[in-house]
């Protein structure tokens, strides 16, 4: 090592150093705190309740942990007039019994059961959505993941921008509860602390292209224009993909302020590191330079690795010969660490989920920083038991009419 000059990885140690530094801040202001409620207030005053109903597609598969309880958030709603189609694809389906129960709870509500066999390309959540939506009566679509959580006003605020006629699909984040022990823990973290972040990020320097299962609400007209849920029977994202062919008709994507409740229930380390690297190769598929930029957004491996650095320069062999470089790197990784804590502290819920899950915090970003390279290879993904090829069928054709009829969607069920 030159006495006088760093070395390369010198260089790109302190430049990394240096970016998730700044990530990690930009993503901590980005995120909100304790003001959901007040921007869902402002969001309703922005927007009039529009006087058409909503119905609301829910694919289901297999009776997951607080099925029921979730379901139950969809059929509180404040909304005047709107629709459940919950549909799954065998007469087996325990999650029969749960839909037979709702209905039983809610006799007075519109909540219809769809059981269909039929399989329509290599997307079965896609096929599931192909089956139920001849069954859907309401000009505004609401597609929803089936392990969401919702409030009274969810489908008032989600389905009112879209009175706006420049508006094409309004989609929304979500807040991740752990269910069942410490690795639905570490998964929630990945929602919440690296994920929900990211967007945000994104959404803050003017980004649009995103679509998320959690939900997507659109017009039965919109979605007849991109060809319905045929047009994405064969891809992988499919809920990135409904959004991205709204938009190739030159209408605009709505991030609504409303943020749903979506379980983590994975048990075991290798069910979450399927998911999660499912995740992320579904990204890679989408935004290959996006996801080759992530390495930025894993703070704690780079933050260590910098500290080390840092106490090399001031107390190696070449100690006293940075002094520049030393501090540079010293209030790097100090603001690199402060960003990080304040990112953990806006994305808890409670003081004692702060408490309690702050020591998960590296373990989490160095598990994703794992899992990222990972994803960097392969050419499937596991869903549902089910091999889904990576990049199929992903063409956007612009300005494309089709007949209005068909309907479908992704992640969830």
């Amino acid at each position: 090592m030159s006495m006088h000059v760093l070395t390369g990885y010198q260089w790109a140690l302190l430049a990394g150093c240096g970016a998730v530094s700044l990530y990690a801040m930009l993503a901590a202001v980005a995120m909100p705190f304790f003001a959901a409620r007040r921007e869902k207030v402002a969001t309703r005053a922005a927007h009039p309740i529009l006087p058409v109903g909503v119905s609301v597609l829910k694919p289901l598969c297999g009776a997951e942990p607080r099925l029921y309880e979730n379901l139950r958030t969809f059929c509180e709603q404040r909304h005047p007039h709107f629709q459940l189609v919950l549909g799954v694809s065998s007469p087996d389906d325990p999650a029969i019994a749960v839909v037979r129960r709702l209905q039983a709870a809610y006799p007075s509500h519109d909540i219809e059961l769809a059981i269909d066999s039929r399989v329509h390309g290599s997307n079965l959540k896609v096929s599931n959505l192909i089956n139920m939506a001849g069954r859907a009566r309401h000009d505004v679509i609401v597609i929803a993941d089936s392990d969401i959580a919702v409030e009274a006003d969810y489908l008032e605020t989600v389905a009112a921008p879209l009175a706006d006629p420049q508006v094409g699909v309004v989609t929304c984040l979500y807040v991740a509860r752990g269910v069942g022990g410490f690795w639905p823990r570490v998964g929630a973290l990945f929602v919440n602390e690296w994920f929900a972040p990211s967007v945000r990020v994104a959404h803050a320097v003017g980004s649009r292209r995103f679509g998320f299962g959690a939900t997507l609400a659109l017009s039965r007209a919109t979605l007849g224009r991109i060809g319905g849920f045929e047009a994405l029977k064969n891809c992988l994202a499919d809920d990135y993909w409904l959004a991205e062919h709204v938009r190739a008709l030159g209408l605009r994507t709505v991030l609504s302020r409303v943020m749903v409740v979506t379980d983590v229930v994975e048990p075991n380390f290798s069910d979450l590191w399927q998911r999660e690297t499912r995740w992320l190769r579904t990204i890679r598929s989408v935004n290959p330079l996006g996801f080759a930029f992530l390495f930025i957004t894993f703070p704690s491996p780079w933050l260590f690795a910098g500290a080390w650095l840092t106490d090399r320069l001031a107390t190696g062999p070449s100690a006293g010969l940075h002094p520049w470089a030393t501090l540079a790197s010293g209030a790097t990784i100090m603001c690199g660490f402060a960003g990080r804590m304040l990112l953990h502290l806006r994305a808890a819920r409670r003081d004692r989920t702060f408490w309690r899950d702050l020591p998960l915090t590296p373990l989490r970003d160095t598990l994703l920083a794992l899992q990222w390279l990972a994803a960097a290879f392969g050419s499937h993904v596991v869903w549902r038991g089910a091999r889904v090829p990576v990049g199929a069928s992903t063409s956007v054709t612009r300005g494309r009419d089709a007949p209005p009829g068909a309907m479908e969607t992704s992640d969830g069920a």
